[in-house]
Protein backbone atom coordinates (compact mmCIF):
# COMPACT_ATOMS: atom_id res chain seq x y z
CA UNK A 1 0.00 0.00 0.00
CA UNK A 2 1.10 3.37 -0.60
CA UNK A 3 2.99 5.37 2.12
CA UNK A 4 2.51 8.47 2.83
CA UNK A 5 2.73 11.03 5.72
CA UNK A 6 2.96 15.14 5.42
CA UNK A 7 0.73 16.44 8.48
CA UNK A 8 0.00 19.81 8.45
CA UNK A 9 2.03 21.10 11.50
CA UNK A 10 4.86 20.09 8.63
CA UNK A 11 3.85 23.02 6.24
CA UNK A 12 5.12 25.52 8.65
CA UNK A 13 8.54 23.44 9.38
CA UNK A 14 9.27 23.78 5.80
CA UNK A 15 8.82 27.53 5.58
CA UNK A 16 10.53 28.79 8.80
CA UNK A 17 13.80 26.11 7.59
CA UNK A 18 13.83 28.37 4.22
CA UNK A 19 13.26 31.69 6.13
CA UNK A 20 15.86 30.66 8.42
CA UNK A 21 18.45 29.43 5.90
CA UNK A 22 19.85 33.03 4.24
CA UNK A 23 21.29 33.44 7.68
CA UNK A 24 23.02 30.38 7.86
CA UNK A 25 26.37 29.65 7.54
CA UNK A 26 26.77 26.03 7.24
CA UNK A 27 23.74 22.98 7.13
CA UNK A 28 23.86 20.38 9.11
CA UNK A 29 21.63 17.48 8.07
CA UNK A 30 20.87 14.63 10.28
CA UNK A 31 20.94 11.47 8.54
CA UNK A 32 19.76 7.62 9.83
CA UNK A 33 22.66 5.77 8.85
CA UNK A 34 20.71 2.86 8.71
CA UNK A 35 19.23 4.38 5.92
CA UNK A 36 20.85 7.86 4.66
CA UNK A 37 19.51 7.68 1.12
CA UNK A 38 15.52 7.58 2.15
CA UNK A 39 16.28 10.54 4.64
CA UNK A 40 18.39 12.46 3.06
CA UNK A 41 15.72 14.67 2.54
CA UNK A 42 14.96 16.80 -1.17
CA UNK A 43 13.19 19.96 0.59
CA UNK A 44 16.52 20.52 2.30
CA UNK A 45 18.97 19.52 -0.73
CA UNK A 46 16.70 22.57 -2.62
CA UNK A 47 16.76 25.07 0.18
CA UNK A 48 20.62 25.07 1.21
CA UNK A 49 21.57 25.77 -2.40
CA UNK A 50 25.51 26.14 -2.44
CA UNK A 51 25.95 26.36 1.62
CA UNK A 52 28.28 23.77 2.84
CA UNK A 53 27.05 20.69 4.18
CA UNK A 54 27.75 18.45 7.12
CA UNK A 55 26.09 15.10 6.76
CA UNK A 56 25.45 13.24 10.02
CA UNK A 57 24.98 9.98 9.97
CA UNK A 58 23.45 9.68 13.18
CA UNK A 59 22.65 6.16 14.76
CA UNK A 60 25.56 4.74 13.18
CA UNK A 61 25.92 2.52 16.18
CA UNK A 62 23.09 0.77 15.35
CA UNK A 63 23.84 0.57 11.29
CA UNK A 64 26.44 -2.11 9.20
CA UNK A 65 29.65 -0.53 10.15
CA UNK A 66 31.16 -1.85 6.63
CA UNK A 67 28.02 -0.43 4.47
CA UNK A 68 28.75 3.28 6.95
CA UNK A 69 32.03 3.21 5.60
CA UNK A 70 30.69 2.95 2.02
CA UNK A 71 28.23 5.92 2.62
CA UNK A 72 30.60 7.79 4.06
CA UNK A 73 32.99 7.70 0.76
CA UNK A 74 29.82 7.70 -1.30
CA UNK A 75 28.82 11.14 0.32
CA UNK A 76 32.23 12.99 0.98
CA UNK A 77 32.57 12.36 -3.33
CA UNK A 78 29.16 13.90 -3.60
CA UNK A 79 29.80 17.00 -1.48
CA UNK A 80 33.11 17.73 -2.82
CA UNK A 81 32.39 20.63 -4.77
CA UNK A 82 33.91 20.97 -8.81
CA UNK A 83 36.80 22.74 -9.35
CA UNK A 84 36.75 26.59 -9.85
CA UNK A 85 33.72 27.00 -8.17
CA UNK A 86 34.66 28.99 -4.85
CA UNK A 87 33.14 26.68 -1.99
CA UNK A 88 34.50 24.73 0.63
CA UNK A 89 34.54 21.31 0.56
CA UNK A 90 31.30 19.61 2.71
CA UNK A 91 32.03 16.78 5.27
CA UNK A 92 30.75 13.33 6.12
CA UNK A 93 30.92 12.28 9.40
CA UNK A 94 29.71 9.11 11.41
CA UNK A 95 28.28 9.56 14.63
CA UNK A 96 26.77 7.87 17.10
CA UNK A 97 24.19 9.81 19.03
CA UNK A 98 24.15 8.21 22.80
CA UNK A 99 24.52 10.35 25.17
CA UNK A 100 27.07 8.15 26.61
CA UNK A 101 29.35 8.41 23.75
CA UNK A 102 29.40 12.31 23.18
CA UNK A 103 32.72 13.09 22.40
CA UNK A 104 32.50 11.83 18.73
CA UNK A 105 29.30 15.06 17.91
CA UNK A 106 31.07 17.18 20.57
CA UNK A 107 34.64 17.01 18.98
CA UNK A 108 33.84 16.57 15.73
CA UNK A 109 30.95 19.27 14.43
CA UNK A 110 31.73 22.10 16.06
CA UNK A 111 35.54 22.37 14.05
CA UNK A 112 34.34 21.08 10.83
CA UNK A 113 31.63 23.76 11.15
CA UNK A 114 34.60 26.39 11.76
CA UNK A 115 36.27 25.00 8.79
CA UNK A 116 33.59 25.10 6.60
CA UNK A 117 32.85 28.99 7.49
CA UNK A 118 36.44 30.41 7.58
CA UNK A 119 35.20 34.34 7.26
CA UNK A 120 32.99 33.63 10.35
CA UNK A 121 35.72 34.55 12.81
CA UNK A 122 36.18 37.52 15.75
CA UNK A 123 33.92 39.01 18.28
CA UNK A 124 30.58 39.62 16.88
CA UNK A 125 30.75 36.64 14.01
CA UNK A 126 30.08 33.34 15.77
CA UNK A 127 29.53 30.44 13.17
CA UNK A 128 25.52 29.81 12.78
CA UNK A 129 24.44 26.51 11.83
CA UNK A 130 21.10 25.12 11.23
CA UNK A 131 20.41 21.19 11.47
CA UNK A 132 17.97 19.24 9.91
CA UNK A 133 16.38 16.16 8.45
CA UNK A 134 13.89 13.62 8.84
CA UNK A 135 11.16 13.21 11.80
CA UNK A 136 12.94 11.06 14.30
CA UNK A 137 16.30 11.15 13.07
CA UNK A 138 17.84 12.16 16.79
CA UNK A 139 18.69 15.88 15.67
CA UNK A 140 17.61 17.04 18.97
CA UNK A 141 19.69 14.39 20.57
CA UNK A 142 22.53 15.62 18.58
CA UNK A 143 21.58 19.31 19.68
CA UNK A 144 21.83 18.08 23.57
CA UNK A 145 25.00 15.77 23.18
CA UNK A 146 26.27 19.41 21.59
CA UNK A 147 24.96 21.30 24.42
CA UNK A 148 26.21 18.99 26.88
CA UNK A 149 22.55 19.22 28.74
CA UNK A 150 19.58 18.66 28.20
CA UNK A 151 17.83 21.33 25.92
CA UNK A 152 15.62 20.16 23.32
CA UNK A 153 12.94 16.84 23.62
CA UNK A 154 13.88 13.72 22.32
CA UNK A 155 11.32 10.56 22.37
CA UNK A 156 11.28 7.27 19.95
CA UNK A 157 8.61 8.42 17.79
CA UNK A 158 8.38 10.92 14.64
CA UNK A 159 7.28 14.69 15.18
CA UNK A 160 8.65 15.11 18.74
CA UNK A 161 10.00 18.87 18.28
CA UNK A 162 7.28 20.81 17.36
CA UNK A 163 8.62 24.29 16.97
CA UNK A 164 12.32 25.88 16.18
CA UNK A 165 14.98 26.41 18.63
CA UNK A 166 18.12 28.32 19.21
CA UNK A 167 21.11 27.82 21.15
CA UNK A 168 24.56 28.81 22.07
CA UNK A 169 27.20 26.35 22.36
CA UNK A 170 30.28 27.19 24.87
CA UNK A 171 31.88 28.18 21.83
CA UNK A 172 29.92 30.60 20.73
CA UNK A 173 28.78 28.93 17.40
CA UNK A 174 24.62 29.27 17.03
CA UNK A 175 22.33 26.41 16.50
CA UNK A 176 19.03 26.44 15.07
CA UNK A 177 17.22 22.98 15.44
CA UNK A 178 13.66 22.57 13.48
CA UNK A 179 11.10 20.40 13.53
CA UNK A 180 12.03 17.02 11.42
CA UNK A 181 10.19 16.87 8.51
CA UNK A 182 9.38 14.73 5.33
CA UNK A 183 8.20 15.56 1.71
CA UNK A 184 4.54 16.55 0.40
CA UNK A 185 5.13 13.23 -1.80
CA UNK A 186 7.44 10.21 -1.40
CA UNK A 187 7.63 9.09 -5.25
CA UNK A 188 10.20 6.07 -4.39
CA UNK A 189 8.27 2.68 -2.77
CA UNK A 190 11.43 1.48 -1.40
CA UNK A 191 12.41 4.92 0.04
CA UNK A 192 8.93 5.54 1.55
CA UNK A 193 9.14 1.39 3.25
CA UNK A 194 12.52 2.06 4.76
CA UNK A 195 11.29 5.59 6.27
CA UNK A 196 8.37 3.26 8.05
CA UNK A 197 10.41 0.47 9.08
CA UNK A 198 13.42 2.65 10.44
CA UNK A 199 10.44 4.46 12.69
CA UNK A 200 10.92 8.07 10.59
CA UNK A 201 6.87 7.42 9.74
CA UNK A 202 4.79 7.27 12.63
CA UNK A 203 3.31 4.28 13.81
CA UNK A 204 -0.02 5.51 13.50
CA UNK A 205 0.66 6.13 9.77
CA UNK A 206 1.21 2.71 8.62
CA UNK A 207 -0.40 -0.68 8.14
CA UNK A 208 2.05 -2.62 10.55
CA UNK A 209 1.91 -5.86 8.68
CA UNK A 210 2.65 -4.87 5.15
CA UNK A 211 5.80 -2.63 6.37
CA UNK A 212 7.00 -5.50 8.53
CA UNK A 213 6.70 -7.71 5.59
CA UNK A 214 8.85 -5.61 3.60
CA UNK A 215 11.41 -5.42 6.28
CA UNK A 216 11.41 -9.48 7.16
CA UNK A 217 11.86 -9.89 3.12
CA UNK A 218 14.65 -7.39 3.22
CA UNK A 219 16.29 -9.00 6.28
CA UNK A 220 16.21 -12.84 4.98
CA UNK A 221 17.86 -11.50 1.65
CA UNK A 222 20.79 -9.31 3.44
CA UNK A 223 20.68 -10.89 6.96
CA UNK A 224 19.36 -13.98 7.13
CA UNK A 225 21.96 -15.09 10.36
CA UNK A 226 20.83 -12.10 12.64
CA UNK A 227 16.97 -13.14 11.88
CA UNK A 228 17.80 -17.05 12.60
CA UNK A 229 20.23 -16.11 16.00
CA UNK A 230 17.92 -13.39 17.48
CA UNK A 231 14.21 -15.43 17.28
CA UNK A 232 16.31 -19.15 17.64
CA UNK A 233 15.25 -20.17 14.73
CA UNK A 234 16.09 -23.89 13.19
CA UNK A 235 16.18 -22.83 9.98
CA UNK A 236 16.00 -19.56 7.57
CA UNK A 237 12.38 -18.76 6.60
CA UNK A 238 11.49 -19.51 3.08
CA UNK A 239 9.59 -16.23 2.82
CA UNK A 240 8.53 -13.19 4.73
CA UNK A 241 5.21 -14.18 5.34
CA UNK A 242 6.70 -17.42 6.56
CA UNK A 243 9.43 -14.99 8.93
CA UNK A 244 6.65 -13.16 10.13
CA UNK A 245 4.52 -16.13 12.03
CA UNK A 246 7.89 -18.11 13.23
CA UNK A 247 8.66 -14.79 15.15
CA UNK A 248 4.87 -14.58 16.42
CA UNK A 249 4.69 -18.14 17.18
CA UNK A 250 8.75 -17.84 19.22
CA UNK A 251 7.56 -14.80 21.02
CA UNK A 252 3.91 -16.04 22.13
CA UNK A 253 2.35 -13.83 19.88
CA UNK A 254 -0.85 -16.77 19.62
CA UNK A 255 -4.34 -15.83 19.25
CA UNK A 256 -6.95 -18.86 20.05
CA UNK A 257 -6.63 -21.66 18.43
CA UNK A 258 -2.51 -21.46 17.99
CA UNK A 259 -2.87 -18.85 15.25
CA UNK A 260 -0.09 -16.29 15.07
CA UNK A 261 -1.09 -12.93 15.57
CA UNK A 262 0.29 -11.13 12.55
CA UNK A 263 -0.40 -7.16 14.19
CA UNK A 264 1.66 -8.25 17.26
CA UNK A 265 4.56 -10.82 15.35
CA UNK A 266 5.24 -7.36 13.12
CA UNK A 267 5.40 -5.34 16.07
CA UNK A 268 7.99 -7.53 17.36
CA UNK A 269 10.23 -7.22 14.52
CA UNK A 270 9.50 -3.16 14.06
CA UNK A 271 10.46 -3.00 17.83
CA UNK A 272 13.65 -5.49 17.58
CA UNK A 273 14.89 -3.64 14.27
CA UNK A 274 14.87 -0.26 15.25
CA UNK A 275 15.98 -0.51 18.88
CA UNK A 276 19.16 -2.37 17.71
CA UNK A 277 18.13 -5.46 18.82
CA UNK A 278 18.51 -7.71 15.44
CA UNK A 279 22.15 -6.62 15.40
CA UNK A 280 24.32 -3.58 13.12
CA UNK A 281 21.72 -3.72 10.36
CA UNK A 282 21.73 -1.50 7.29
CA UNK A 283 18.22 -0.91 5.00
CA UNK A 284 20.35 0.47 2.15
CA UNK A 285 23.58 0.52 0.75
CA UNK A 286 24.71 2.50 -1.60
CA UNK A 287 24.90 -0.18 -4.41
CA UNK A 288 21.06 0.23 -3.99
CA UNK A 289 21.44 3.33 -6.10
CA UNK A 290 23.45 2.73 -9.23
Amino acid sequence: MPIQWYPGHMTKARRLILEAMPSQDVVIEVLDGRFPRASENPVVTEARRHRPCIKVLAKSDLADPDVTAAWIRAFEAEVRPSPGDGLPPGKVVAVALTMNRPQEATTKLPELCKQLAPNRVGPGKPVRAIIVGVPNVGKSTLVNTLMERKVAKTGDEPAVTKAAQVCVLRSGMVLTDNPGITWPKIEDEETAYRLAFGGAIPDSAIDYEDVALWGAKFLLARYPDEVVLRYRLEDVPVSADAALDAIGRRRGALRSGGVVDRQKAANVLLRDFRSGALGRISLESPDDHR
